[in-house]
C-alpha cells in the first residue's frame, strides 16, 4: 500500500472563482512531478506551476497519464509530488496498485479525474491518496491540492502577507500601511508585524516612536544567519499584538539589493507571524516587485491627481495580470480635498481602473501632522476621527477577517468522517 499522508481537500471552485479570497500558503522548495492525459489538463498545471505560491516548486509536466508514471519510475527515485490525471475508473485503481511498486516512501499523490463516486474516494484513501480533483481542473484547483500538502489540515494557515505601496512618493502609503497595522493588531486582535523596506528613509520606527538599535538591515545583510530565532531578535514590540522590523533610516551604506534578498526573512516571518504588513516604498526593482507579487493581498495608496492615476493603473494592470489566481490588487485615495487643489473625482478614478477604492481618506493636516511629529496612530490621537474606521475596514478587507464566509467543504472529509467513525 501507498504510504502518502492523507490529506483533505478543498471544494472546488468553478470557473468564474479563480481569484478567490482564500489563503493559501505557498509550497516549500519541493519537486512536483505531472502526468497529463489531455492537454487542457497540462494547460492548468502549466499556469498553476506560474503562480507565485508554486515560485519555489520545482515543476515538470509529461504527458501519458498513470502509464506514463509506472513506467518513468521504473528507474528513477519519485519526486515529492506526483500529479497524476486519469480518465477511466479502474484505471486509477489499477494503476496506483501498479505504482505502489516503484514508489518511494513519502512520496505524496495527486489525482486528477473525472468520477464523482464516494466509493471510489474510499478506494483512493484506503490506498494512502492525499488528494482527488475533479476534472475539469483550474489552475488554482492544482495549487490548493499542492500548497494544502504542506498545511497542517486543522490549522489556519498563518503568515498572510499584506503589501503596501504608494503610487507616488509623498502620498501616505507609509501612514496608512502603520494605521492599518495597527488597527489589525489592536481591533482585530491578531498578532502582525510591520516591515519597513526603505531601508534608507523609512518611517516605521518615528510613527510607533521606537527606536531599535537593529532591524531588518541586521537581517538582509547577513542572509546566512536568518532563522526564527534571530528575527526574533530583531523585532521590537510596539503593543502586545504589533511589532516592528525597523528600517535604519541611515545614508551610511548603499542598500542595492538582488530580487532575492528578502525571502528568507518574509518565510521565516510567515512562520510566526498570522499577519506580515510590508511598507514597500516607491522604487521599482527586482526585489520590490517580487515583494509585490508575493504578497497574499496589496493595498495601492493614490492621491487624486492624473500622475497618480496613470502609475497607480499601471501598477494594478502588471500586478493583476502577473497573479491570474489571486484577488486584484485593493487601492485606497489619501489626502482628498486639499484647498485650492485641483483633484480626479474618485468616480474617474474608479472608471480608469475598472475598479472602486476601498477608502477615500480625506485631507486633514492638522490631525495627520500631530500623529506624524508625536510618533502616535490617528486612533490615539483623536479616537473618534473618521479615519480610524476607514483603516479598520481597510484591515477587515486585507485580512480577510470582516467578511463572512460560508465554510469550504471537502470532498473527501464527509467519507473520511464516515471512516472515523467505524
Amino acid at each position: 500500500m501507498i504510504t502518502y499522508a492523507q490529506q483533505n481537500s478543498e471544494e472546488q471552485p468553478d470557473a468564474t472563482s479563480q481569484a478567490v479570497d482564500d489563503h493559501i500558503a505557498p509550497a516549500p522548495r519541493v519537486s512536483v512531478q505531472a502526468f497529463c492525459e489531455t492537454v487542457e489538463t497540462a494547460a492548468a498545471v502549466q499556469s498553476a506551476g506560474e503562480d507565485r505560491r508554486l515560485a519555489k516548486a520545482h515543476l515538470k509536466i509529461q504527458m501519458g497519464g498513470m502509464a506514463a508514471a509506472v513506467e518513468a519510475y521504473r528507474s528513477a527515485p519519485t519526486p515529492n509530488v506526483i500529479i497524476l490525471e486519469t480518465e477511466g475508473r479502474g484505471d486509477i485503481l489499477t494503476g496506483l496498485d501498479q505504482l505502489a511498486t516503484v514508489c518511494d516512501a513519502g512520496t505524496r499523490v495527486v489525482v486528477i479525474g473525472r468520477v464523482n463516486d464516494v466509493t471510489l474516494y474510499r478506494e483512493l484513501v484506503r490506498r494512502g491518496v492525499s488528494d482527488y480533483v475533479i476534472a475539469p481542473a483550474h489552475a488554482i484547483d492544482v495549487v490548493r491540492a499542492v500548497c494544502n500538502l504542506f498545511s497542517a489540515p486543522e490549522a489556519k494557515a498563518v503568515g498572510r502577507i499584506v503589501a503596501v505601496v504608494g503610487a507616488k512618493g509623498g502620498v501616505g502609503a507609509s501612514t496608512i500601511a502603520h494605521n492599518v497595522a495597527w488597527a489589525i493588531a489592536r481591533d482585530l486582535a491578531l498578532d502582525s508585524v510591520v516591515a519597513d523596506l526603505d531601508l534608507a528613509f523609512g518611517t516605521a520606527g518615528l510613527n510607533y516612536n521606537q527606536d531599535p538599535a537593529q532591524g531588518i538591515a541586521d537581517a538582509v545583510f547577513s542572509p546566512d544567519r536568518v532563522d526564527t530565532a534571530f528575527v526574533d531578535r530583531l523585532l521590537s514590540k510596539c503593543t502586545d499584538h504589533l511589532s516592528l522590523l525597523a528600517a535604519p533610516a541611515t545614508l551610511d551604506k548603499v542598500y542595492d539589493f538582488g530580487a532575492e534578498a528578502f525571502d528568507a526573512i518574509f518565510d521565516t516571518l510567515r512562520t510566526t507571524m498570522p499577519c506580515i504588513v510590508l511598507d514597500v516604498p516607491h522604487q521599482w526593482s527586482g526585489w520590490t516587485k517580487r515583494a509585490l507579487i508575493a504578497a497574499d493581498d496589496i493595498l495601492i495608496v493614490a492621491a487624486p491627481d492624473l500622475a497618480n492615476l496613470r502609475n497607480a493603473k499601471n501598477m494594478f494592470d502588471l500586478l493583476k495580470a502577473s497573479r491570474p489566481n489571486d484577488r486584484a490588487p485593493l487601492y485606497c485615495l489619501n489626502q482628498v480635498g486639499v484647498p485650492k487643489r485641483p483633484e480626479i473625482a474618485a468616480g474617474e478614478f474608479a472608471k480608469a481602473i475598472e475598479s472602486q477604492p476601498i477608502a477615500i481618506i480625506p485631507f486633514d493636516p492638522q490631525i495627520f501632522g500631530s500623529a506624524a511629529n508625536n510618533g502616535q496612530m490617528i486612533a490615539e490621537i483623536s479616537a473618534n476621527h473618521r479615519a480610524v474606521e476607514m483603516f479598520l475596514q481597510m484591515a477587515q478587507r486585507l485580512t480577510g477577517r470582516g467578511e463572512t464566509k460560508k465554510p469550504r467543504g471537502s470532498f473527501l472529509s464527509p467519507l473520511l468522517e464516515k471512516l472515523r467513525s467505524k
